[in-house]
């Protein structure tokens, strides 16, 4: 008896959530294969909980793969990987357009092994450049150069372009953008937002 209550308030909820989607997505619901496909084959199939958090994450990594997609076609054209324009860009929004290979590690999410490939991919192309750290032997740093800035604009213009790989998305951006953020916050994101946190609290990149 205990058990078939349980069942019938989760089969309510969910229910009440189905509801509640309905009204907030309209006729997106016609066309959205993880609705017709999950959500609305959740309880008939036997399935326990909720569909939404399967959803959230199903929804996160198509989008993410559908974007690398655009993303990776643009940046053929360019002659440029993607870690390539994630870091060229991060160099180009740091103070004086450098930073120690950790930092980038830290800032990119990336083993320290790919961002060094990546480095000695970007500095072959004349794109960046090394130099010593002024205020510490141990350390290097990697400096954009004028044609790693070109490029890095190259591809953000091209991004944003009405006949380009991400035209699909135009004028979604910031929409994206701002929905994703209290999810990311929430999971404890904020390394770009406070530079000063992390293992190089106190430390200069030059």
């Amino acid at each position: 008896m205990r058990t078939e209550a349980r069942h019938d308030t989760e089969r309510d909820a969910t229910a009440e959530d189905r509801a509640t989607a309905d009204r907030t997505t309209g006729a997106a619901d016609d066309v959205d294969p993880l609705v017709m496909g999950v959500r609305d084959r959740w309880d008939e199939q036997g399935l326990r909980g909720g569909p939404w958090p399967f959803m959230a994450i199903c929804a996160v990594g198509r989008l993410n793969q559908l974007l690398k997609k655009a993303l990776d076609t643009e940046l053929k054209r360019l002659d440029l990987t993607r870690t390539g324009y994630f870091l060229l860009t991060t160099l180009a929004l740091t103070t004086h357009g450098r930073a120690r290979l950790s930092t980038l590690g830290r800032i990119l999410m990336m083993h320290p092994t790919t961002v060094k490939l990546t480095v000695d991919q970007l500095e072959a192309a004349g794109l960046v450049a090394r130099a010593p750290h002024p205020h510490d032997r141990r350390a290097t740093l990697v400096a954009i150069t004028a044609a790693g800035r070109d490029r890095a604009n190259d591809v953000s213009l091209a991004l944003e372009s009405p006949g380009g790989e991400l035209a699909a998305f135009d004028g979604m951006h910031r929409e994206i953008f701002e929905a994703l953020q209290p999810a990311r916050l929430a999971a404890g994101d904020v390394e770009l937002l406070n530079p000063g946190a992390g293992r190089d609290r106190g430390r200069r990149d030059g």
